[in-house]
């Protein structure tokens, strides 16, 4: 039987009961490996730095200090790690600055469990992940513009569409250039004819618009 390569995990919540419930259900999936937890920033940064978790499950809540501060960190302490916000807040405030800081998941504390263990393998596998009903008001937060509505026009090529999944992936435009063997300059020209052809304004928000109105459901050919 082939070996499993399991996602290494690292929570950060400063509720000690929530904490130890999670790792529970956690060390219970052959696919997960729980690499530490801890319960405030100054506990984290270490672990993180040492560890190098595949995903953070972080709570923006947390005892004197904020959660965006360890994402405006993490790329000093680990360039290869995904957070999933964990939180019983929807202040689209919130969710709109985490994902601008770079998380990929935001999922509510209260979720089903399987909602949460499913969030932790999408991130995983370099998918934005959030939880039903959020997607809009999140959109809203974001835009400054209003999106133009759905038409032909609207259609965006095969090459723009491989452009947006990457973006989904979290991919810059160096490592957009480098996988579609195409200039950073090509790829900053295409991504300002896609905002433009959309009516997003960063990559984020179109990361978000692809997903809610599902424009990559159609397979993308090279």
């Amino acid at each position: 039987m082939p070996l499993v390569r399991k996602i290494r995990i690292l929570i950060v919540d400063d509720h000690q009961i929530f904490r130890q419930s999670l790792s529970e259900i956690l060390k219970l999936q052959r696919d997960f490996l729980l690499v530490g937890d801890a319960g405030c920033l100054k506990e984290a940064a270490p672990l993180i730095a040492r560890n190098k978790p595949d995903i953070i499950l972080l709570d923006l809540r947390l005892p004197g200090e904020h959660g965006l501060e360890l994402l405006r960190q993490l790329p000093e302490l680990s360039t290869t790690t995904r957070t999933v916000v964990l939180t019983g807040s929807d202040e689209p405030v919130d969710v709109v600055e985490a994902m601008r800081l770079g998380a990929r998941g935001f999922v509510q504390k209260h979720s089903p469990t399987e909602m949460i263990l499913k969030s932790i393998r999408k991130v995983a596998e370099g998918e934005i992940w959030l939880d039903s009903g959020m997607t809009e008001t999140v959109l809203q937060a974001f835009q400054t513009k209003s999106p133009k509505p759905e038409s032909p026009a609207l259609q965006i090529s095969p090459r723009e569409r491989q452009i947006v999944q990457l973006v989904i992936e979290g991919c810059k435009n160096k490592e957009i250039a480098r996988r579609l063997f195409i200039s950073e300059k090509t790829v900053k020209n295409h991504l300002s004819k896609i905002f433009d052809k959309i009516g997003v304004s960063d990559r984020v928000e179109l990361a978000l618009y692809a997903m809610e109105k599902k424009i990559l459901d159609k397979e993308v050919h090279g």
